[in-house]
C-alpha cells in the first residue's frame, strides 16, 4: 500500500502527457510542422501526416481525422465551405517560392531570365519535377507555366516526376542534374545546392497557414500548436526552414 502511495506521489510529480492530437500537412511547411511539434513535446504529442495540397483536401473530405490541418488557403477555406475547419480559425504563418536546385559539384546556372530558364530545361538532359497529378500546390503550378511557355510536351518527355515528398530526391539519387519545386523543398535534401528563385515573371509565392479542424479530438493541444505556429516559435521555424515567415 506504501509502495503505490510513494508511487503515485512520484508520478504526480511529472505532468502528464496531454491527448495526442493529429496534424494533417502539405509537403513544404512540413520542416517548420516539425520544429513546433517539437518545441511541444513535453506537453503534447503529436502524430503527423503528409500529402499533397490536393491530397490533404480530398483525405479530410472524406472523412479523415485531424485535430489541425495544414495547407494553403484556399483548401482551407474549401474544407471551411465542406464543414471540416473552424471558420475563423486560420493562421497565415509562412510563404515560399519557387526555386531551381542542382546536384551538389554541378556549375549553378543562369536562372535571372524567363529566356535563361527556357535555354537551361532544353539543354538539360533530364528535370526533376513534382508530379502534377498528385494535386500539389507547385507541381500544378510548374506544369502550367512550362505550358505558357510553350515547353510543356519537352519538359515532360524528359522529366523524372516524384509523387509526393522531395523532387529534389531525384537529383541526389543521379536521376536528374536539375530540379524545380519550392525552394523549402529544395533545402533540406542532402547532396542538391539551391541555385535560387525563379524570374520574378514566372514566379508563384505560396502562402501555408494552419487551422482547427471543426470538431478536434483534441483541442487544448490543437489550440497550443495553433498559438505557438503563429507566434515567435513558429516565425523562427520558418526562417530556419528557409521560408519567409508571415508578419
Amino acid at each position: 500500500m506504501r509502495l503505490a502511495l510513494a508511487l503515485a506521489a512520484s508520478l504526480a510529480a511529472f505532468p502528464a502527457l496531454a491527448a495526442d492530437y493529429r496534424i494533417m500537412t502539405t509537403g513544404a511547411p512540413r520542416k517548420v510542422v516539425d520544429a513546433v511539434v517539437e518545441g511541444l513535446a513535453a506537453t503534447h504529442k503529436a502524430t503527423i501526416e503528409q500529402d499533397t495540397a490536393g491530397g490533404v483536401r480530398r483525405k479530410i473530405e472524406a472523412g479523415a481525422q485531424a485535430d489541425v490541418i495544414v495547407a494553403t488557403p484556399d483548401v482551407l477555406d474549401a474544407l471551411v465551405k465542406a464543414g471540416k475547419v473552424a471558420p475563423g480559425s486560420r493562421v497565415d504563418f509562412a510563404t515560399t517560392g519557387v526555386g531551381v536546385g542542382v546536384r551538389d559539384g554541378l556549375p549553378k546556372p543562369d536562372i535571372a531570365t524567363v529566356e535563361a530558364i527556357k535555354r537551361l530545361v532544353t539543354e538539360a538532359p533530364a528535370i526533376a519535377l513534382p508530379d502534377p497529378k498528385a494535386g500539389g500546390t507547385s507541381a500544378v503550378y510548374i506544369e502550367q507555366m512550362f505550358g505558357k511557355l510553350g515547353l510543356a510536351e519537352m519538359v515532360y518527355a524528359k522529366a523524372k516526376l516524384q509523387a509526393g515528398g522531395y523532387a529534389a530526391d531525384l537529383v541526389a539519387s543521379g536521376a536528374a542534374p536539375i530540379v524545380f519545386h519550392q525552394i523549402s523543398e529544395i533545402r533540406p535534401v542532402k547532396g542538391v545546392t539551391l541555385v535560387g528563385p525563379l524570374p520574378a515573371e514566372i514566379q508563384l509565392v505560396t502562402t501555408y497557414s494552419a487551422a482547427l479542424a471543426a470538431a478536434p479530438a483534441s483541442p487544448e493541444a490543437a489550440k497550443a500548436f495553433m498559438a505557438a505556429i503563429g507566434g515567435a516559435s513558429g516565425r523562427a521555424a520558418a526562417e530556419a526552414a528557409g521560408m519567409d515567415p508571415v508578419k
